[in-house]
């Protein structure tokens, strides 16, 4: 049987994505400037007590599969969950509208790959339809790891580059703290107020309060589609490389 590296295992798929969707990803590809890299500080923090805790190191009871809202069968153990590959995405039981979260992943020591193949998730602020729907911060292995800057890690994938590339090596624990101001809809579905995001990665300020254009597209431009309240959703990419840990999930109702 033929074997195929990572590499070529990511490049393949990007084809075939491509073919399925009638366009090419590589058009809205933007890989300059690139964010210049920072060391991080240690950035440990503990749930405010108004806090609704969404993972609490046991189970994932607070989830379910974005699909068909099962139970989440991602990997839970030593106070942590990792993704299961196959499995498919997962979202909150609850929905949000305007909200501060945190959370922590880590890429594994051993990753291998490259690209947009080298620990490739991603935290959806709000959560639409059944599969990638919803609004994208990329959560990828971007420490020594090239891709294009609005597809790197901290990044709104495919609309916003972050100020800085704040990422730890693979091994280390980081951190998103999120303030999320949700999009408001007029009744026939135009936009009253775009959404808006700002994000810490490490502590560190990389997107500052940014309207975004729209819901993330994996080709072609952003659009809105009218949604109320929704769930936070992670995403099960599916790549070659070694899956992603996550812990320590908190958010606050603003």
């Amino acid at each position: 049987m033929k074997k195929f590296s990572c590499f070529t295992t990511a490049i393949l798929l990007t084809a075939h994505l491509a073919n399925a969707q009638g366009g090419n990803p590589k058009d809205t590809e933007v890989w300059t400037p690139v964010p210049k890299i920072i060391a991080a500080p240690v950035n440990t923090q503990v749930a405010p007590h108004d806090a609704i805790i969404l993972f609490n190191g046991k189970n994932l009871n607070d989830w379910v599969t974005v699909k068909d809202k099962s139970a989440a069968k991602w990997t839970v153990i030593d106070n942590m969950f990792t993704v299961k590959k196959g499995t498919g995405n997962i979202q909150t039981k609850r929905s949000f509208t305007n909200y501060q979260l945190h959370i922590e992943w880590k890429i594994p020591v051993n990753i291998t790959g490259d690209g947009q193949a080298r620990g490739n998730s991603g935290l959806f602020l709000a959560s639409t339809g059944t599969g990638d729907g919803g609004y994208e911060l990329q959560v990828l292995d971007s420490y020594n790891n090239v891709t294009y800057s609005n597809g790197q890690a901290g990044s709104i994938y495919k609309q916003f580059i972050p100020l800085v590339n704040a990422s730890r090596k693979p091994g280390e624990w980081q951190t998103y703290d999120v303030v999320w101001t949700a999009p408001v809809f007029n009744d026939d579905g135009s936009v009253k107020s775009p959404a808006r995001v700002t994000v810490l990665h490490n502590g560190v300020l990389i997107q500052n309060n940014i309207e975004l254009k729209g819901e993330t597209a994996y080709i072609g431009a952003p659009v809105y589609k009218k949604h109320g309240p929704t769930p936070i959703k992670l995403q099960d990419h599916g790549d070659p490389s070694l899956a992603i840990s996550f812990r320590n999930i908190w958010v606050r109702e603003l």
